[in-house]
């Protein structure tokens, strides 16, 4: 099995239909971190309990999560394995063509944002950074409402102009807008949103930490600050394949000479306490790629990012 981990604060994963052979599995890690009100103390307990996301999606993999609930009264961090880039200053290393995009668009709210679920209502208004294509965020907004907003960033504005076409097509629009800004100097005041979400985002970003704490100072008190992100070292696969070891290794040291942190996920929750979160909910969820369509589908859409997208043009 290929078995890829993701911890909120996410890590992600890819390869070629000549390493789609053995099955895969895919971790995540995340963090749910409440940020504390000005005046109130955190709250001393928090209750926790697991939920399963049913893999509905197709060729989406089977993906567990935790989370957690804490008193309302201060605001919290999740953070889940994975990333896409949302800041002027660093370069998104994958870039946003046919390949990378037909893994992105697959992404729902339940199969990639399972952990923050449980702490969204109607209503809320949201900032999703780095949004994408936008099939995550449109479903933030339908389940926000049409009384909710969510605005989406992301520093690439074609990828915009697709996440509009999709919430268009999901009748969400009115409910959304979509802004090319650079997650770093956040155009918002402080204590703008109820939540503030981020998919994948932190391991192709240069000052992560940074990053958290501009997302901290736009969330409101009480609010919940979520990440998600994928850790590369925690990927792994039956039977060994040393081409695929080497894919691992040669995608490592790409995102490293941009800057980026392939293993994110391991560090988000170290990076949140650096950005003076206080109350921070960890969890992680696994994707596993077994059967022979989710392998030849994730090993073919490698196979073409490491051949012939932005990846390729950088080795």
């Amino acid at each position: 099995f290929f078995f890829f981990f993701f911890f909120f604060f996410f890590f992600q994963r890819h390869f070629s239909p000549a390493f789609s052979s053995p099955p895969a599995k895919m971790m995540s890690l995340s963090i749910l971190t409440r940020r504390a009100p000005f005046s109130a103390p955190l709250a001393s307990s928090a209750t926790a309990k697991a939920k399963t996301a049913a893999p509905n999606i197709s060729p989406s993999p089977p993906h567990t999560s935790s989370s957690s609930s804490s008193s309302s009264s201060s605001p919290s961090f999740t953070t889940t394995a994975s990333a896409r880039g949302s800041s002027g200053d660093d370069v998104y290393l994958h870039g946003h063509e046919d390949a990378v995009l037909r893994s992105h668009s697959v992404r729902t709210a339940e199969n990639s944002a399972g952990y923050l679920l449980p702490h969204l209502r109607k209503g809320q208004r949201m900032l999703d950074v780095g949004c994408g294509p936008g099939t995550i965020t449109a479903d933030f907004a339908g389940l926000l409402g049409s009384d909710g907003h969510v605005i989406a960033i992301d520093n690439a504005e074609d990828v915009l102009e697709k996440a509009r076409v999709h919430a268009k097509a999901s009748g969400v629009l009115d409910c959304i807008t979509f802004e090319a800004q650079s997650v770093y100097e956040l155009p918002y005041e402080d204590a703008s949103f109820d939540v503030v979400h981020a998919h994948q985002v932190l391991q192709h970003l240069s000052r992560p930490v940074d990053a958290l704490k501009e997302m901290k100072r736009v969330c409101k008190p009480g609010g919940v600050v979520a990440a998600r992100d994928a850790d590369y070292d925690a990927f792994f696969w039956h039977p060994e394949m040393p081409l695929l070891d080497r894919w691992k290794q040669l995608y490592q040291e790409l995102a490293r000479d941009r800057n980026g942190e392939p293993n994110a996920g391991r560090k988000v929750f170290s990076w949140a306490l650096e950005a003076g979160f206080k109350e921070i909910i960890p969890s992680s969820s696994t994707w596993c790629y077994a059967d022979e369509y989710t392998r030849d589908w994730w090993g073919g859409l490698w196979a073409d990012r490491i051949t012939g997208t932005a990846i390729a043009r950088q080795v």
